[in-house]
């Protein structure tokens, strides 16, 4: 497949930066008795029901509590997590942070001075991706000499699948971007890939509880009152299992960092910094510092490994999006984490992408799938902390019809001024207004304040008004994001890390949508959203935003208004009381008096449809021969005004009473909201003389 120009830096970017996963790469060893100590644990493992027994003291030094144990909700019941106050919480998850105090961090120049001097070690892994792949692409091409392609598509699924697993973290992390891409894999290969998100190779239990035993401090019999005897998923970067807390009897998930993860992650992000280097030197058309966006890929990977860093970002998110009652977001554990373990809530659910089982409990999968893009767009778009990784494996659907969030480890930031400037690119887009289109550049921090924007307005004129033929709850995002980056290629334009995980983010969720529904169309389902934040948000740039979209040559839109509330409307956050005041504070403010002159004769013009327009229809529902009888034969002797002028006035008075009917349906809606409109109009319409009405001045 080639994507030519932003799509294509987009789209290499992704490869590059979804490049992080893990297989076992090497055993620490276990001494003889203590293995013998291990395996004496799975034989008694079975998760089994388990009355709380006696709070271990837990000990003082390697990393433990220093005897701080939380205690049991009132009542005791021990079917339920554990209570404590916000001070209690904070003191384990201090412990927890000094457990990690030696967490590794990424470092290019140590990387590099690792692995600079180690070349025969490089080469290997070089020797065996090209080796790998080259042997999987040349198969594909004897498939398509032979025409056998399509009936040897499951074979080579499980064959690249396997290729992926062999190869390890980057491989796996880009079999896990496929598997959520319907448009862009045989459902074959969606199958088989899928499988890399939770059930990759294992590691031996006995590794796995001696690093909780080595991290916590404990032994597994004072921590667990039973652990299932095998882990229950295998994902990139370590292994879970499901486990009872001893203390208080509550289900835990414990999630296990493979052995040797560090080593072959560092070996990887070498390989792949040098690619960069290649890119950035050779390849003119990737105008992105690709170097940049590994680093920045990099630094997010390596907190993955830190699961205490992982356990804050799950704290953080919970406490910005679990609001809602849709989305469920675990607790952490404090007291049972630690740099590569993480002790969190269980939760039950089905993943995402299961969609028989998923609607064997009465739920639909693209409800699910809606309320994920919501609350991704509320991450993006409002507070700027969003999940980076939300493929099926880390999203499930609850029995009660909520949306886990899981694995928190990779989780990035939108800054402040491009949050705002999406919105109105979205909006810009919309309106085709293409000047601004291009301005917005500047605060997405795609091009440089020296770059002149000019040139690339017709491109982008060229390419919308094509794409914008159908309605923009037609357009599918992929499509839309690789056609602007066909039009934008040949300007330099900068790709920044934060947006390429935006756009996998969302590319994920719209795979995820168009595997249950490949008519799915992720801004349909968006534009309620962006509706209602430029209706409500009093953001200077959104209100500007705002005020570019409703006013046009000194005239009020009056459809975009009507198709802002219908869309807005959708949105159930939507507050019809919320409405418009950004536009009502600035007509109040010293910077309104030019919008106010345009409301005020907007207001006159509004006056004059409503009560002629009553007229006309009062007069048109005569029948013809009492018009004659009544006007004297006259019929047009009344309405002095073309047929034309009377369907225009008709029309706009129309409009505003559906408007009015929007805003009147709405929760919370209060009509003295109309005051600041109102007192201006009644103020001036005095001035105006019986002749300038009529004339519609």
């Amino acid at each position: 497949m080639s994507t030519p120009a932003l799509s294509s830096t987009a789209a290499s970017s992704f490869a590059l930066l979804s490049s992080v996963g893990a297989i076992t790469i090497s055993r620490p060893k276990v001494p003889c008795k203590r293995r013998r100590q291990l395996r004496a644990i799975p034989q008694r493992a079975a998760l089994v029901e388990a009355r709380p027994q006696s709070v271990p003291a837990i000990r003082e030094g390697n990393g433990g509590n220093n005897g701080s144990i939380p205690v049991l909700r009132p009542g005791g019941d021990s079917s339920v997590p554990s209570f404590r106050d916000r001070a209690d919480d904070m003191q384990a998850e201090a412990r927890a942070m000094a457990r990690a105090v030696n967490a590794t961090v990424y470092s290019p120049e140590l990387l590099f001075s690792k692995y600079g001097s180690r070349p025969i070690k490089a080469l290997r892994r070089t020797l065996e991706i090209l080796i790998s792949l080259g042997s999987f692409a040349f198969k594909l091409w004897r498939d398509e000499l032979n025409g056998q392609l399509d009936q040897n598509k499951r074979l080579r699924a499980v064959e690249l699948r396997n290729v992926f697993t062999t190869l390890g973290p980057t491989f796996v992390k880009i079999g896990q971007g496929l598997s959520t891409r319907p448009d862009l894999c045989p459902p074959e290969y969606l199958e088989e890939l899928s499988q890399l998100q939770d059930a990759l190779p294992t590691f031996p239990n006995a590794e796995a509880f001696s690093c909780i035993e080595k991290e916590l401090g404990l032994s597994l019999d004072s921590i667990y009152s039973s652990i299932s005897a095998s882990p229950i998923a295998a994902a990139s970067l370590g292994q879970v299992y499901k486990a009872q807390l001893k203390y208080s009897g509550q289900v835990v998930a414990v999630k296990v960092q493979r052995p040797g993860i560090e080593e072959a992650i560092g070996l990887d992000f070498y390989l792949i910094r040098g690619l960069g280097f290649l890119i950035n030197k050779y390849v003119d058309i990737v105008s992105s510092d690709v170097v940049a966006l590994i680093d920045e890929f990099a630094r997010r990977v390596y907190q993955e490994l830190n699961y205490v860093q992982e356990g804050q970002n799950a704290r953080r998110f919970k406490k910005l999006y679990a609001d809602k009652q849709d989305v469920l977001v675990p607790d952490i554990i404090w007291d049972y984490t630690s740099g590569k373990v993480l002790t969190m809530e269980w939760v039950e659910g089905v993943k995402l992408n299961e969609q028989d089982a998923i609607e064997r409990q009465g739920l639909r999968v693209l409800d699910l799938v809606n309320t994920g893009i919501q609350c991704s767009l509320r991450q993006l778009l409002e507070y700027g902390y969003f999940h980076a990784d939300p493929h099926p494996g880390n999203l499930l659907a609850t029995p009660e019809g909520k949306l886990a969030f899981l694995d928190f480890g990779m989780m990035s930031e939108t800054p402040e001024e491009a949050r705002f400037a999406i919105i109105g690119h979205v909006v810009h887009m919309v309106n085709r207004d293409y000047e601004a289109m291009a301005r917005d550049y500047y605060a997405l921090d795609f091009l440089s304040p020296d770059v002149d924007v000019s040139p690339i307005v017709p491109a982008l004129r060229n390419f919308f008004d094509d794409a914008l033929n159908s309605t923009v709850s037609e357009l599918n995002f992929k499509t839309l994001v690789d056609g602007l980056g066909a039009v934008l290629y040949q300007y330099p334009f900068n790709v920044p890390a934060y947006y390429a995980l935006i756009l996998r983010s969302l590319t994920v969720l719209e795979g995820l949508a168009l595997y249950a529904d490949p008519n799915f169309k992720v801004l349909a389902a968006s534009y309620p959203y962006f509706a209602k934040r430029l209706l409500t948000d009093p953001n200077p740039y959104l209100r500007d935003a705002l005020i570019e979209l409703l006013f046009k040559d000194g005239r009020f839109r009056w459809n975009r208004l009507e198709n802002l509330l219908v869309q807005g409307k959708k949105d159930r956050d939507f507050s019809a009381k919320d409405a418009l005041q950004p536009v009502l504070k600035l007509l109040l403010g010293p910077d309104g008096e030019e919008l106010r002159a345009l409301v005020i004769k907007e207001a006159v013009r509004v006056t004059e449809a409503i009560i002629l327009g009553s007229v006309i229809g009062t007069y048109n529902s005569i029948p013809g021969l009492m018009r004659t009888l009544i006007f004297n034969g006259n019929e047009t002797g009344l309405l002095v005004m073309s047929n034309t002028e009377q369907e225009s006035m008709m029309e706009l008075r129309e409009q505003v009473l559906r408007i009015w009917v929007l805003l009147q349906s709405s929760e919370n809606f209060d009509p003295t909201f109309l005051q600041p409109i109102i007192q201006p109009y009644k103020r001036v319409k005095s001035q105006y003389t019986e002749g300038e009405i009529s004339n519609g001045k």
